[in-house]
């Protein structure tokens, strides 16, 4: 894996969980060096930084320990902030900073906001983007803000679907570049994270109209490459045209890049058909066909295996040889489960060899991954839509209702403690060092023993 001077953090987001990372191929300055190798040090060992939706790694994983077991509006809360609006997205956390993105409620006009981590004080905000028409939800569960925006030092990528995309720069909070010609009829709202990969933000737009994926140089905001998506639609009426306005064509998953043989995968689930492309260039390495349509669930690798749910419909979880080329549907899927437990909406987590997914209705089940055998299976309460963390020791989980239920890991269930917000959870949360951030509907907070 060869990075760039200016993708060291970039690299690390990518890496395997249990890989080395491997700091003698970095080509740049000793001066530059130096300087990754602190950063990532810090990165590595203290778990600081929350860079992108689920974390570092893109899975969930926390490096970091000493997380509070339990909290109330009265303890082990740090600071307590009202978030202007609505957004869904998930907090990113750099050095001092946490960064938040937030629309109002009719999608008119779209924020971004900075953080103290410290203080709780906001630093910056910054209107970024208006739109006139924007098309209405039709649904309760998403907003104009979900997209998660993604941080590395000195800058900040902020994603807000067809209605906009900017790099902001972190000391200052001006506006490095922007783009608003990367278009596509999202019909129910924008879902999908950035992630950061090299010198490259990528960026995905699964609407009812158009279904592809954008790279964009992250120093200039100009296309690197655009990769349409290969699906034969079967969703047409007896008159050609698409059953429910083009419904089962959306998407709303963030992909995840993966390492297979020495080579990078970027793994991105669609409707129809879940992808694997080369992130460096979109070309297209293999896909698993499926009769199911809108996914939300972002994927996970562990075991040799990627786990990553369909969507709507036909919900089914599956694990996938990750080595094979072009239609790969009846060769390489090794095992898939359906049915209520397949979650629609959090991401699950893997760890020792074992899966853990949580269904929209607060099921969780524990999984053999190179099986697909059940472990054990248990309600643990309440709604669930953002994606639960873990720890190494324990996995968290955010509910609707605002309450947090803790678990331990491995292959007898264990329930540790429970927590309450004021506000319930619809967004994924952040951890840096021992603190957590959470984003409930109306406040951000700083999570962390006193």
């Amino acid at each position: 894996m060869k990075l760039s001077h200016h993708a060291g953090l970039k690299g690390l987001m990518s890496w395997p969980q249990g890989k080395r990372f491997p700091i003698n191929t970095m080509k740049t300055k000793p001066f530059g060096l130096l300087v990754w190798l602190i950063v990532l040090q810090g990165v590595v060992n203290a778990g600081e930084g929350w860079p992108m939706f689920r974390g570092p790694q893109g899975n969930g994983a926390v490096a970091a320990a000493h997380l509070p077991l339990q909290w109330s509006e009265t303890n082990n809360v740090r600071w307590k902030l009202a978030i202007p609006h609505l957004g869904w997205s998930t907090p990113v956390v750099q050095g001092d900073q946490v960064w938040v993105t937030s629309a109002t409620e009719k999608g008119q006009d779209y924020y971004a906001f900075c953080v103290d981590l410290k203080s709780g004080q906001i630093r910056f905000e910054k209107h970024l983007f208006h739109s006139d028409t924007p098309e209405p939800l039709g649904n309760g569960v998403n907003c104009y803000a979900s997209p998660s925006p993604a941080i590395e030092p000195g800058r900040v990528y902020v994603h807000f679907g067809s209605y906009g995309t900017a790099c902001l720069d972190t000391a200052t909070g001006e506006v490095l570049w922007k783009r608003e010609d990367l278009t596509c009829r999202h019909y129910r709202g924008p879902g999908s994270s950035v992630i950061l990969y090299r010198d490259l933000l990528i960026l995905t737009f699964d609407g009812v109209d158009v279904q592809y994926l954008a790279a964009l140089d992250t120093r200039t905001g100009k296309t690197v490459w655009k990769s349409d998506r290969t699906i034969e639609w079967k969703d047409l009426d007896a008159q050609g045209k698409p059953l429910r306005d083009g419904d089962m064509r959306k998407g709303f998953a963030t992909p995840l890049v993966i390492e297979v043989g020495g080579k990078e995968q970027l793994i991105s689930p669609a409707s129809s058909a879940l992808f694997a492309y080369e992130p460096g260039t979109g070309k297209e390495i293999w896909r698993v066909r499926n009769t199911a349509y809108t996914p939300a669930v972002s994927p996970v690798f562990g075991g040799g295996l990627v786990l990553a749910v369909t969507g709507h419909g036909l919900a089914e979880m599956l694990a996938v040889r990750p080595d094979g080329t072009n239609d790969v549907t009846e060769s390489h899927v090794v095992w898939r489960t359906a049915g209520k437990d397949v979650p629609l909406t959090p991401s699950p987590v893997v760890q020792d060899g074992l899966l853990y997914m949580l269904s929209d209705n607060g099921v969780m089940t524990c999984l053999e991954i190179a099986s697909g055998k059940t472990v054990w299976r248990e309600n643990v309460g309440g709604n669930c839509l953002a994606s639960p963390i873990i720890d190494g020791e324990r996995i968290y989980i955010f509910g609707v209702s605002g309450k947090t239920t803790v678990i331990r890991t491995g292959r007898t269930f264990e329930k540790l403690a429970e927590s309450r917000l004021s506000s319930g959870f619809m967004a994924s949360p952040a951890v840096v060092g021992d603190s957590l951030i959470l984003r409930t509907k109306t406040h951000l907070y700083s999570v962390g023993t006193k």
